[in-house]
This record gives C-alpha cells, structure tokens and sequence, in this order.
C-alpha cells in the first residue's frame, strides 16, 4: 500500500498586488486557518485564491511548502509568486496512494484521475470501472514512476508523499515543469487529523464548501460515538498483530490504530508504550502477558482461525483465540484483492471506531452491522 503527501504553511495579514504600477490591497475573505485537526498543513483563502502550507509532509520534517490556489480571475501578490501557482478547479491529476483516492471519489471527481502507480492496490468500484475502461494510466512504483508517461499525461498536479527530504523521483517529474503537491496525511496521529486532509481536495478543485460539509459529517459521527461509548461499563483487554518472520509485530501505544482502541474504550496491553510506530517482541513475551486478553484484533494475513494456526499451532494457546474473539480487517476486498480498510480507513474514521464499538461493547450499537471487520471462523 503507499500513502504519503505534502503540507503547508500560510501568509497572514494584508497582502499587496502590484497590477499596471498601481497598489492594489488584496480583499481578505478569511485569513484564518480552516483546518481543525490535521497538523501537517493548513489553508487561508483571500479573494481570487488560496494559500496552502504543509509542513508535516513526513517525521521531523523542517521544511514547509506552500502553495497557492488560484481562481481564474483571481491576482496573486508579487509577495508570493515565488510559490508553486496551482489554476483551480484543476482538470486531471495523478495520486500516488490509495489513500487518496476516496477523497476523490466523496467529491464526485474521480474521473479526473488520469494516473496511478500499481493499479492493482486500488479498491474502489468506481475507480476499477475507470481502470477497466482504459482512463487511468498504470505508472509503475512509487519508488520509480513512469517519468515519460507522466510527461505525455501532463496532469494539472501530482499528489505525492514522501518519508524523508529524499525523493529523487519527485524532483526529477518538478525539473520537467510537472507540477507536485506533497499530502502528509499518513503522518497524522489522529483520526479525524487523517480524514481532514480531504479538505487539501477540496481546495485543489475548487470545492472547499462541499470538501468541509463532507468533512463536517464524518466529524459529527466520530464525535457521537465517542459519546455513546461513554456509557461502557466494560473496559476489555486487547491483544493487537500476529507473527512475521519470528517476531510478533504490534503497533506502539501512540499509534494511529491505539487511538481507536482507547475510543472504543479498549485497554490495549501495550498502550503504555510510547511512539508511533511498531514493537517487534518475541511469541514468548507476547503469550506472557496477553495470554488472556478478551479481544484480538490480527494483522489481516489470516482469513480464518484454521489458517492462524496452520502457520502457528501456538496461537491457540490465546483465550482470545480459545473463544472465538478474534478479528480482521480484510473484511471487504477490491477486484484486484486490495483491502479496503486500507485505502478507506483513514477517511472513514467513523466507521472504523463504530467497528471497535460494535466489537467491544456490542450493546452499545445494536443495530450497527460491522463495515471493516470480521469475526475469523
């Protein structure tokens, strides 16, 4: 799966337009920040365009990229025409993740997508169909895209990401005029952080209303659920991943995937931990203390208790396993076999914490059918 992207940081204040040797005052339509949760960019609009700053585009970043949205008829400031000037609504663009992806499909402007490395990752129907019918372009790998494809796409902007200052590919595709816009939304701690980026979307196509109404719902949702978990009286212990090469992997207590277990009013038994990314412990260690956690939430390898453990008999030593608690997220698969969770995920935090709800506290959500997971038989 790939998912990385671009952040950035604004201008504030009056700005001035130098047009035919008269100074014209840029007319301010909000000069604060629209962005609530996400860390890793935010946007300021003035009349005629916007000004996009990410600033977390990967860990430790100590770089900022701003970007400016321009309106047809919109004047940028001689103040800021050193930044990369984007036209919107935009026309055709590349993403480089899935993640991407559902962002564009929740606007309606799917077909726009005119590039993509790895087609195979993607999931959704309506992209596939798009696929199947000859409009996306395969690009290759993340790693190494299709310079001369991308040259003969010529795409109004290439989302990209990138884990550290080093993407050699990226620079190459800017040397060649193409125009990049880096999306950190993997980078972000918090759910509702990750699902915001929708909001760089929005912007890019002119569709910042329908961007923060879209975005607004998926926040309403996320925030209801975390009032009705409240009502918990519970609080089970959790067991999370499975093993890999002979170390069982789990994520750190900071994690993106830990913040939903302790909405869910989880007890993750590794939530003291600190960090963001994962733990590699030997099988020992983990039996010793998860042994009898209530609920086991696996990598995804597995699709069913029989295949745990045909690759590790040990597995049924968990009472988690011995009673049938155990969980995937590969529920929902592409035609391809991607799994939906990840490319979904991050922009559906509501429905990933209503999941873990439903699963730890199934009373709370009666009538609430899983969307991500699945009980492994």
């Amino acid at each position: 799966m790939s998912v990385f992207r671009f952040s950035f940081y604004l201008i504030v204040g009056v700005l001035f337009v130098q047009c035919k040797k008269e100074t014209v005052a840029t007319v301010v339509v909000s000069n604060e920040n629209t962005v609530k949760y996400a860390k890793g960019f935010t946007i300021q609009n003035y009349d005629g365009y916007s000004v996009v700053t990410v600033s977390n585009p990967w860990p430790k970043a100590n770089k900022t990229y701003t970007y400016i949205l321009k309106e047809k008829k919109g004047i940028v400031p001689d103040s800021l025409k050193n930044n990369l000037i984007i036209s919107v609504p935009i026309q055709k663009i590349v993403v480089t993740s899935t993640t991407h992806i559902p962002s564009l499909e929740m606007l309606g402007v799917e077909k726009s997508l005119i590039g993509f490395p790895n087609l195979d990752y993607i999931s959704s129907e309506k992209v596939r169909t798009l696929i199947d019918n000859k409009k996306v372009k395969e690009l290759g790998s993340n790693q190494s895209l299709n310079t001369e494809v991308l040259i003969d796409l010529q795409p109004d902007v290439i989302i990209g990401y990138g884990i550290d200052n080093n993407n050699p590919t990226l620079d190459n595709l800017e040397k060649n005029g193409l125009k990049i816009v880096l999306n950190g939304d993997w980078n972000e701690q918090s759910p509702l952080g990750k699902a915001e980026w929708i909001k760089l979307f929005g912007a890019l196509y002119d569709q910042q209303e329908e961007a923060n109404e879209i975005f607004s719902k998926i926040e309403n949702d996320y925030l209801k659920t975390q009032k009705i978990v409240q009502k918990a009286t519970s609080n089970p212990t959790v067991l999370v991943g499975d093993m890999f090469e002979d170390k069982w992997n789990l994520p750190q207590g900071n994690s993106w995937g830990c913040s939903f277990i302790k909405e869910a009013k989880g007890n993750y038994l590794w939530s003291e931990t600190t960090g963001t990314g994962s733990l590699s412990l030997s099988f020992e260690t983990v039996l010793e203390k998860a042994k009898n956690a209530e609920f086991w939430f696996t990598s995804g390898q597995f699709s069913s208790l029989e295949a745990m453990t045909n690759a590790n008999p040990h597995y049924n030593q968990f009472t988690a396993f011995q009673n049938k608690n155990v969980y995937s997220f590969t529920r929902k698969k592409g035609e391809k076999g991607g799994v939906l969770y990840y490319e979904l995920a991050p922009n559906r935090p509501d429905l990933v914490l209503k999941d873990l709800v439903k699963i730890l506290h199934p009373e709370l959500l009666k009538n609430y059918q899983l969307y991500f997971f699945e009980k492994l038989k």
